[in-house]
């Protein structure tokens, strides 16, 4: 029988095949020689508290001494994972479910469909065109033939309203720091002018076709070094074949971000501001004609005050179309009168419910509106006056996302999907209500022999908690089986249902898989979310343990057999409940985790995140700071979880010396014989892989835990 079969009866005799070794994980204990990581002295003073920072020296990611430490820690990384006999199987099976194909939600530009796909195990993702919904796609753009090795990532684009141009977003190793290249969709050859080191940056074309709008951080243009702290954020314009102008920025706020977009009939000009990773102030301005837009027209203010989130859908008339969280923590939809600026004139359209709203779009003298029900999506349509108009059925309970639509469009497209359902794109049309499929997807995974089973649990202070399990049909609550639980809890994001090639690969594994949905997330709106932010930031660790008390507690699996990941923030989330309760985790695998969280403000844009997490250049913060930091709470003569740090060495979201110093101190304090390793991705960035490093390190990943988990023979 093959050893991957679906329809095996048993977790036990699945495993055994599969591992090929039946007691506590004798391959974990392999005898490990950590490379040097001398401690330097650096103490540092935080409002009267010295605190000492022995790795700082890691912090220099071009010195010659942390490249070779680097160097020194993946040998030792990787010899240890090569020595896992079943890396290469669960790699080859990863393969397997991995090679299916992924559409991206298509958008409609003069008159044609772009999209992306990947036929299965592409690097990266084929921007392709098709002139009509049946029409054969056409490949523009296949970033495969860029850079065969993934080393350049593609990252955005954008089509000019002709049709005729094509801007798109290049990076080494995935980093925030862009070029923008040009296009020519007839020729297919890009044009000789390029836009260089732009950051945190979308593209929005003019209607006329001859230029887009942009942003990058004051002289990067010239010079921009990785980790650096980023200051004086602008909004540029790039006229084809000249001289770029600066449009719009906040001199006497160098630490705003700033972004801009084309209202979709081309007239009005949208500009944002944003001092954090919440709220934002919003201006307008008028461009005239779409033919013959005035591009030094003057911003008009339509909310001036940085205090909730203000997202434009359109202009009607005289009216701007508003989703705002303004008085209203979940969500409604507002129409603004142009030029005033008395949010007491705002109309209300769409009231805040009981339900989030997720997403909204304005089509077609529509408001589609994806709303969340306990972390599960509702779309629903409204007229302009918001009267409802009915609901779009969906498959099951789970994800719908991805709105793309124009406000002149008559219909609109979504993906869904669940952690049992590949994303599927839907075409509706508005008209008929007719609900189509756009190259629909199939995948090698049998998900009929498997379930996901909602529900809740309680917190430390009795807050009741979402949380997903996707289990196989059946399972035993012996406490037998391993499991993986995933968490993120931070800055309004949302863990809703989603497929992933992972997941069913640890659910071929015989494993049990749970995301909770932590407070800090948006899921049940801003109120969920500041109660996990801040001074409260310890809700969110408090809710994940819980979540881990409630597996065991469940049958699910017991804490010999339980492993927790996390990346980014959830990074930190794994980092701090791994130094606050050791003994619940036998495996960590925090990926590129904000582990110092007493510097993280001083490199890159991690001043955008001190409205989430407070900063320790404000002494109210220090104490609540230093009582999680990861890297501050770790102690020697501590038994900790065996942990695979991961990052990249392109990350410049959150800079590898995170994980370079927590990985060093785990090292130092570690009282058992449990591995802690850490993983440098050459070439990678914070989200950016190509696909057959992707699942290189999740196989490693995923060996490392089974090889380290205590699971009892069948």
């Amino acid at each position: 029988m093959h050893i991957y079969s679906t329809h095996r009866a048993g977790r036990g005799a699945a495993m055994a095949l599969l591992l090929g070794w039946s007691m506590t994980g004798a391959l974990g204990a392999q005898a490990i020689h950590y490379p040097e990581s001398p401690r330097g002295n650096v103490v540092d003073d935080y409002a009267g508290r010295t605190v000492p920072d022995h790795y700082r020296w890691l912090e220099a990611l071009d010195s010659d001494s942390t490249k070779a430490w680097v160097a020194a820690q993946n040998r030792v990384t990787f010899a240890y994972l090569e020595a896992l006999p079943e890396r290469a199987r669960i790699r080859e099976r990863l393969t397997r479910l991995w090679d299916y194909p992924k559409v991206s939600t298509p958008s409609r530009e003069a008159g044609a469909i772009f999209f992306r796909k990947n036929s299965g195990l592409q690097k990266q993702s084929v921007l392709y065109r098709q002139q009509t919904w049946s029409a054969e796609p056409a490949a523009i753009l296949d970033p495969n033939v860029l850079s065969p090795d993934g080393s350049l990532a593609v990252g955005g684009w954008a089509v000019s309203p002709d049709g005729r141009r094509l801007a798109y977003t290049t990076a080494q190793g995935g980093s925030d720091l862009q070029d923008i290249r040009i296009r020519d969709l007839t020729t297919g050859r890009d044009l000789e002018e390029a836009v260089r080191r732009v950051k945190f940056s979308a593209l929005s074309w003019t209607r006329d076709s001859k230029g887009f709008y942009f942003a990058r951080f004051k002289g990067s243009e010239d010079a921009a070094n990785l980790q650096d702290a980023n200051a004086f954020h602008q909004i540029w314009y790039h006229p084809l074949g000249g001289t770029d102008r600066l449009v719009f920025d906040r001199p006497e706020n160098p630490n705003d971000g700033v972004g801009a977009g084309v209202s979709d009939d081309g007239r009005w000009l949208f500009t944002y501001s944003w001092s954090g990773t919440s709220n934002n102030r919003l201006w307008i301005a008028d461009l005239g004609h779409p033919g013959a837009p005035r591009l030094n027209a003057p911003f008009r203010a339509i909310v001036p005050d940085e205090d909730a989130v203000n997202n434009p859908l359109g202009v009607v008339g005289d009216s701007i179309y508003l989703y705002t969280n303004w008085q209203a923590p979940r969500g409604r939809v507002v129409a603004v009168p142009l030029g005033d600026t008395t949010r007491s004139h705002w109309r209300e359209v769409v009231p805040e419910t009981a339900d989030v709203i997720n997403e909204v779009l304005l089509v077609g003298s529509r408001l589609v509106i994806v709303y969340l029900a306990d972390v599960q999506s509702r779309l629903r349509l409204f007229d302009l006056h918001g009267a409802p108009t009915g609901e779009v059925p969906l498959p099951e309970p789970g994800t719908a996302a991805g709105l793309s639509g124009r406000n002149q469009d008559r219909e609109f497209c979504f993906g869904f999907t669940s952690y049992l359902r590949p994303t599927t794109i839907y075409r509706y049309e508005l008209g008929s209500g007719r609900l189509t499929t756009f190259h629909p997807a199939t995948t090698p995974f049998d998900a009929t022999v498997y379930e996901t089973r909602a529900g809740f649990y309680e917190s430390r202070d009795g807050t009741r908690v979402p949380i997903f399990i996707t289990v196989r049909k059946g399972l035993r609550h012996d406490g037998s089986h391993p499991a993986l639980l995933y968490g993120y809890g931070g800055f309004d994001v949302n863990l809703q249902p989603y497929y992933s090639p992972a997941v069913a690969a640890w659910l071929e594994l015989g494993g049990v898989y749970a995301v909770a949905n932590l407070r800090g997330g948006g899921e049940y709106g801003e109120a969920w979310h500041h109660a996990g932010m801040r001074e409260h930031k310890q809700n969110v660790f408090d809710d994940f343990i819980a979540a881990a008390e409630f597996l065991i507690r469940e049958g699910y699996t017991a804490s010999s057999r339980l492993t927790v990941q996390g990346g980014s923030n959830g990074g930190l989330l794994v980092g701090a409940a791994m130094t606050q309760r050791p003994d619940l985790f036998r495996v960590a695998l925090p990926a590129v985790g904000v582990m110092d969280m007493l510097r993280y403000q001083k490199f890159t844009g991690g001043k955008f995140w001190a409205e989430e997490y407070g900063s320790s250049d404000d002494s109210a913060a220090v104490g609540y700071l230093l009582a999680y930091s990861p890297l501050h709470n770790l102690k020697p003569g501590t038994c900790y979880p065996a942990t695979l740090v991961t990052t990249a060495d392109h990350d410049d979201r959150v800079v590898p010396s995170h994980s370079f110093k927590f990985a060093a101190t785990l090292q130092a304090d570690q009282a058992c014989a449990r591995p802690t390793l850490i993983r440098v991705e050459t070439e990678g960035s914070h989200g950016y892989r190509p696909t057959d490093r992707v699942i290189v390190e999740i196989a490693d990943e995923f060996a490392f835990a089974l090889a380290n988990l205590e699971l009892a023979s069948p």
